[in-house]
């Protein structure tokens, strides 16, 4: 199971800006900042997704789990209005699974930010 994991950004405040924003429908909110760690983001007091000023290095994939598929549904007009680029509206994607329900935005560093619900149900 993994802890945490940290993102080196070209601009910290614009990136807590975007995450703040992309975030907040998943239920998650900037918790701590610390010197050397950077700004931790989580729910429920755990800061678990870190962002620190950086050298971003080739563009990674981060997926966030949602409770239901209209959440991934926000988490992506939150992320789009909050200057991210559009990498896959929300929907279905069968290719991995059939009840997959995913939506992908490109952050403002490039990585590839994805909110996905697992859950078989029909609201979107």
């Amino acid at each position: 199971m993994l802890d945490h994991v940290n993102l080196p950004v070209s601009n910290v405040e614009r990136s807590k800006r975007f995450y703040g924003a992309a975030l907040a429908p998943l239920g998650y909110g900037l918790i701590m900042e610390h010197g050397i760690s950077g700004a931790g983001f989580g729910r429920s007091g755990k800061p678990d997704f870190w962002i620190k000023q950086g050298a971003p290095g080739a563009a990674v994939h981060v997926a966030f789990s949602s409770p239901d598929r209209a959440t991934v549904g926000a988490f992506h007009e939150a992320a789009v209005a909050a200057g991210g680029r559009d990498n896959g509206r929300p929907a279905l994607r069968p290719e991995y699974h059939s009840a997959y329900y995913g939506a992908f935005v490109l952050d403002p560093d490039g990585n590839n930010i994805e909110a996905v619900c697992h859950n078989p149900q029909t609201n979107s």
